[in-house]
């Protein structure tokens, strides 16, 4: 009996043991199994940060779909020119990739800030004033003169820019500072175009336009200016 009563107990503590580590494996096993597979913080920063991108970069494609393909085609007129020039040592790299912003800068910096402030001298009522910036003439015959030269320079600088682009294995039109050229030459034409309006029966609302406008030209062009280095920066 004694001897039936110990195989007993050593029985039971058998099965008690067993049954532990029959439950503690399960339970591993089970929490790793069930365990939720959450996405990690990187994939949504992934995800968000990179949502605006496409959105901007289909909405680049899609405005620029219709002239892309001439355009560059235009644009490989030139380009083997200047990757002679550059293979032949003629343009160095550091003038291929600034070049562009650099002239661009400084005609907005002189021309395009003077030929602004002229603007709202007009509008002050000191527009037959002549002074060091107007070279012999009056603020309202320099300021068409100095935005007009502004203009063609930029229109001219723009081409010079794509051909860079393109000789440096850059895509063109698909970045924001293509959109902000976009934007500022639209602006441009709408301010050259509003003095016609002048002597009209509407001629004070297009002045006024034309004062305001020419502020918000000069906010896009500046934007364009950020847009250019920082994607001259980006490669």
């Amino acid at each position: 009996m004694k001897v039936s009563a110990t195989n007993i107990i050593a029985l039971v503590a058998l099965t008690l043991a067993s049954s532990a580590n029959a439950f503690v494996a399960p339970q591993s096993n089970s929490f790793v199994a069930r365990k939720p597979l959450v996405p990690s913080k990187n994939a949504f920063q992934t995800t968000s940060s990179s949502s605006p991108r496409l959105g901007a970069t289909a909405m680049q494609m899609s405005i620029f779909d219709g002239v892309k393909a001439p355009i560059q085609s235009y644009v490989d007129i030139w380009t083997p020119m200047f990757k002679s020039a550059q293979a032949s040592g003629l343009a160095p790299d550091f003038l291929l990739h600034w070049g562009h912003g650099a002239a661009m800068a400084s005609v907005l910096l002189s021309m395009g800030v003077i030929g602004a402030y002229m603007g709202w001298q007009i509008r002050l009522g000191n527009g037959e004033e002549v002074n060091q910036l107007t070279l012999g003439d009056t603020i309202r015959e320099a300021h068409p003169k100095i935005i007009g030269g502004a203009f063609f320079f930029f229109l001219l600088g723009g081409q010079g820019g794509l051909v860079l682009l393109d000789t440096q294995g850059q895509s063109i039109l698909e970045s924001p500072h293509a959109m902000t050229a976009l934007l500022s030459v639209v602006l441009l034409t709408c301010q050259a175009l509003l003095p016609k309006l002048f002597s009209s029966e509407n001629g004070q609302t297009a002045r006024d336009v034309h004062a305001y406008l020419g502020s918000a030209t000069m906010v896009a062009l500046f934007a364009h200016l950020a847009t250019g280095v920082n994607l001259g920066l980006s490669f």
